[in-house]
């Protein structure tokens, strides 16, 4: 009978490599995989944070940092060796690094420079993310490649036309993998989250202080007395990347508390 200890770590004896790791969704993600027993190379611009956070959670024989601009392939290329090259191998790829860009919801006034910089962050660094993941698990026949999507991909919610058309290329990125490297056993999944109080919302919000955002979004929201966390987005994708979803391929999962099957817009006209 397998231990409680056993049971209970559900990334036992495997390695993750998470890009954005070192703050918001990905700094919990990284917490989380780490408690449940993987080795875990965080990848991120943000340096002093990402040391910072290896150091608190153990020692580089478990969790370490790698320098990753998500937009240059020579640096996600060499995230992908490192983690094969510390741990032997690569089981999870969680693509999570993005940018929300300027909160710009006008087409006339949206800027081509920030348009072309959120795909890049969004769109091509998740794509460079999963080819050089695949470079190493196909051979393997064996892995799952995770991306953080947005509930904008289900509904929208009047936000910039780069950071929606971005989530929705990465639901498409995810779909179309899923299809190519099922044939290798290697599942391909996105979770999906409605707004969250980290530090990336708080920067396009314009909003600092967490207290009032988490009062607006709770107010905005479906679900009654509950406020979404980035450590909730974090055990998402510790299922998704665990053998529980061993079937689960191609899934946009939204976790979002209902919000993407709501519109009260119909009531507007009734007193």
């Amino acid at each position: 009978m397998a231990s409680l200890r056993s049971v209970a770590k559900r990334l036992e004896g495997k390695v993750a490599l998470i890009t954005g790791g070192a703050s918001g969704i990905g700094e919990s993600t990284t917490r989380v995989f780490v408690e449940h027993g993987a080795k875990v190379l965080v990848a991120d611009i943000q340096d002093e944070l990402g040391q910072s956070l290896c150091k608190q959670l153990g020692s580089p024989e478990s969790v370490s940092y790698t320098h990753c601009d998500v937009t240059s392939e020579s640096y996600v290329q060499n995230a992908v060796d490192t983690a094969v090259s510390r741990y032997g191998k690569l089981d999870i790829m969680f693509n999570n690094a993005g940018i929300a860009g300027e909160a710009e919801p006008r087409l006339i006034a949206s800027s081509l420079h920030d348009f072309k910089r959120v795909f890049d962050v969004n769109v091509l660094g998740g794509f460079l993310g999963a080819k050089h993941a695949a470079r190493v698990m196909i051979p393997a026949k064996k892995g799952c490649i995770l991306f953080t999507a947005s509930i904008v991909s289900k509904i929208s919610m009047g936000l910039s036309h780069a950071y929606t058309t971005s989530k929705h290329a990465v639901v498409g990125l995810t779909e179309n993998l899923a299809v190519e490297l099922g044939e290798y056993g290697i599942r391909v999944n996105c979770i999906s989250p409605y707004a969250i109080v980290t530090p990336l919302f708080q920067k396009t919000s314009g909003v600092s202080k967490k207290e009032k955002v988490e009062e607006i979004l709770s107010a905005a929201g479906v679900l009654e007395g509950a406020i979404l966390e980035p450590s909730d987005i974090a055990q998402a994708a510790l299922f998704l990347a665990s053998d529980d979803a061993k079937y689960l391929n191609g899934v946009n999962l939204p976790v979002d508390g209902g919000y993407s099957l709501n519109n009260q817009t119909w009531k507007a006209g009734f007193p």
